[in-house]
Formats: C-alpha cells, sequence, structure tokens
C-alpha cells in the first residue's frame, strides 16, 4: 500500500494499528486463497516489506510485489521477484495471463486510475486466477479520518493520499467491467465493516475438468 508518491507502506515502520489492519487482510486473504502449494501470486502495492506476500511463502512457487521501495534484504528473498516503480508504470511490463492470484490490498484507494489497475489484473490471471481486493468504506472513512488528523494513530499523509472509499454499489461494476462475471465475484464487509473485501474469480473452469477456486 503505497502512501505518498515516494514512500512505500511500511517504510518508516508500523503502527499497532497497521499491524491489526494487516493481520485482518492477512485473515481474509487465507479464506479465498486457493488450497494449493504451487501459486503465483502478484501483488500490487506489496509494501517496503512485501509482509502480506511473504506470508503466503508456503503456498508459493513464485511470488511477484511492486512498489515505490523495497527493503533490501527483501529483494534478495527466494523465489520472490520485486518491481520498484509506480503501479502504473509496471503493469504493462508484465506479461499476460501469467499468475495465479493478483491481490490488492489497500491500495485501490489509493489509485487515480482504478480501472485501468484491475482490468490490468484480469489481463495478467491465468484462466482459473483470483483478484484479491481489500479497500476502506465510506464507513471506514469516517473513522480513519478521525483516527489520523483528531487522534494522530495513523499517518496524516495517508489519509490525504485516498482518492476513493468503497461500497459494494462502487467496486462491484469495476469489476464486472473489467471482465470479471457477476457469479464469479464475492463482496463482503469485513474489519467491523471498516472495510470491503472482494475475491473475483477470472472464469469458473470447473465444467471443464480443471481445478476451479472455491469461494
Amino acid at each position: 500500500m503505497s502512501t505518498r508518491t515516494d514512500e512505500s507502506f511500511g517504510q518508516r515502520g508500523l503502527t499497532l494499528a497497521d499491524r491489526l489492519g494487516v493481520w485482518l487482510s492477512q485473515r481474509a486473504i487465507r479464506r479465498y486463497l486457493p488450497r494449493r502449494n504451487d501459486l503465483e501470486v502478484l501483488e500490487l502495492g506489496c509494501g517496503y516489506h512485501a509482509v502480506q506476500l511473504i506470508a503466503l511463502k508456503p503456498k508459493l512457487t513464485r511470488g511477484i510485489g511492486v512498489d515505490f521501495h523495497i527493503a533490501p534484504e527483501v529483494r534478495a528473498l527466494e523465489r520472490f521477484t520485486f518491481h520498484e516503480g509506480t503501479i502504473e508504470e509496471t503493469l504493462p511490463k508484465l506479461e499476460s495471463e501469467t499468475v495465479d492470484v493478483v491481490m490488492l490490498i489497500s491500495v485501490l484507494e489509493h489509485l487515480a486510475e482504478p480501472h485501468f489497475a484491475i482490468q490490468s489484473a484480469w489481463r495478467l490471471l491465468k484462466p482459473s486466477g483470483l483478484l484479491l481486493i481489500n479497500v476502506p468504506t465510506w464507513l471506514g472513512k469516517r473513522f480513519l479520518e478521525f483516527s489520523a488528523f483528531r487522534l494522530g494513530l495513523s499517518p496524516k499523509v495517508e489519509m490525504d493520499d485516498h482518492k476513493m472509499y468503497y461500497g459494494k454499489r462502487d467496486l462491484w461494476p469495476i469489476l464486472v467491467r473489467s471482465g470479471f462475471k457477476p457469479s464469479q465475484i464475492r463482496l463482503r464487509y469485513h474489519k467491523f465493516g471498516l472495510n470491503l473485501f472482494a475475491a473475483a474469480r477470472k472464469r469458473d473452469l470447473g465444467r471443464q475438468g480443471h481445478a476451479s477456486t472455491s469461494f
């Protein structure tokens, strides 16, 4: 998750609220992640330490992360590839239909062109691939801004970089227009309604004899 145009999430450390948010997101990710140990996973806006991507290491054959800056010790990890730069600049350079999962965890709200990111995720996913998204809700906006602007419990610069908040009615149309079928989209509120989590499968291949991701 990016907090500034030149800084990656976690580059200056994580607050207690950040750590709780990461843990809750990890629970949601594992709820929908395919039950295989040979996954190729791309995380857009993975953060300076790529905490969530690295947590999936036992299930990965390859992990790919994108953010402005990545910690040197993280870039040296085996089975991981990292791209430093903006999401918008990096996405066109990635090969189509090469990953099983794309993750946009607390990132979409920072992007000026969220449609482009989701359309690119569709392109990058293998036919049975899965897109996982976490975004703050309009209810969350009130609490997040109060926490940042009034209480100082989270970085003000992060909230000032938010360009959108999402409900199901906001995110669902973007997913559908990007190619995901309504029957393959699951949306649910979590983190006490402050966040919305989406799992969107590119295509259901179950009837064709291929392994499909269960929701």
